[in-house]
C-alpha cells in the first residue's frame, strides 16, 4: 500500500516540522503554563481533531487531483518541494521566540480547552496548505491516493500529538528549557534538514525524467 522507505522518510520529516513551535505549541504551552499540563493536553486533543478532518478532506481531494489531471500531479509535487525549502529557510530566519499567546492564559472547561485548539489549528491557513503540499511527495500515483494520505495523515497526527503532548508536560512542571536559544537551535537544525530534504526531492524529480 505504502513503501516502508517513503514512509519512515514522512515520519522523520513531520518530526522536523511539529517540534519547532507554532501557533498550536505557542496555545499549548501558554496554558500549560497558565493551568497546567492537563489544559495543554486538552489542546492537544482538540488541534489533532482539527488535523484528522483536514487529513480527511486532502484524501478526498487528492484523490480527484491524481484522477483528473494525472501527470500534472508531478508539478504538485515539485511545488511540494519548494515549500518544504521555503519552510526551512523560514525556521532559519526566525528569532526563537515563541509568539504572543496573550489570548490562551484564560483558565477554561475541560471542552473549552478542546474547542480552543480545534479553532487555532483551523484559524492558521498555512495548516492546510501544509498538507497539500507535503503530504503529496509522499504519495504514489500508482497506488490509492486516498489511502495513502490517510496513513500518512495518520503518521503525523502520532507524531504531533507526541512532540505537543512533551511540550504540554515540560511546560507544566517547568518552562525554563523553554528558552530563545533552546528554540532558536532547534528551527536551524530543523530548517537545514528541511531545505536538504526539498533539495533532494526536486533532484530525484529531475532524475527521473
Amino acid at each position: 500500500m505504502i513503501d516502508i522507505q517513503a514512509w519512515l522518510a514522512f515520519a522523520i520529516a513531520s518530526f522536523l516540522i511539529v517540534i519547532v513551535p507554532g501557533p498550536t505549541v505557542t496555545v499549548v504551552i501558554a496554558n500549560s503554563l497558565r493551568a497546567g499540563s492537563r489544559a495543554g493536553l486538552l489542546n492537544v486533543a482538540g488541534t489533532q481533531l482539527g488535523v484528522m478532518m483536514m487529513i480527511a478532506i486532502l484524501a478526498v481531494g487528492l484523490k480527484t487531483v491524481v484522477a483528473v489531471v494525472g501527470e500534472a500531479f508531478l508539478f504538485l509535487k515539485v511545488a511540494g518541494a519548494l515549500y518544504l525549502i521555503w519552510l526551512g529557510i523560514k525556521m532559519w530566519r526566525s528569532d526563537g521566540t515563541l509568539g504572543s499567546a496573550d489570548s490562551a492564559v484564560k483558565v477554561r472547561s475541560p471542552w473549552g480547552y478542546v474547542w480552543q485548539g480545534f479553532v487555532v489549528i483551523w484559524s492558521n491557513p498555512k495548516a492546510l496548505f501544509l498538507f497539500g503540499a507535503f503530504i503529496p511527495q509522499f504519495v504514489s500515483s500508482s497506488g490509492n491516493p486516498a489511502m495513502q494520505t490517510v496513513v500518512l495523515g495518520m503518521t503525523f497526527v502520532v507524531v504531533a500529538t507526541i512532540c505537543d503532548s512533551v511540550y504540554a508536560f515540560a511546560a507544566g512542571r517547568t518552562g525554563g528549557w523553554l528558552n530563545r536559544r533552546n528554540i532558536r537551535l532547534v528551527e536551524r537544525i530543523s530548517g537545514s534538514c528541511l531545505i536538504g530534504g526539498g533539495l533532494w526531492m526536486l533532484a530525484a524529480r529531475r532524475s527521473v525524467q
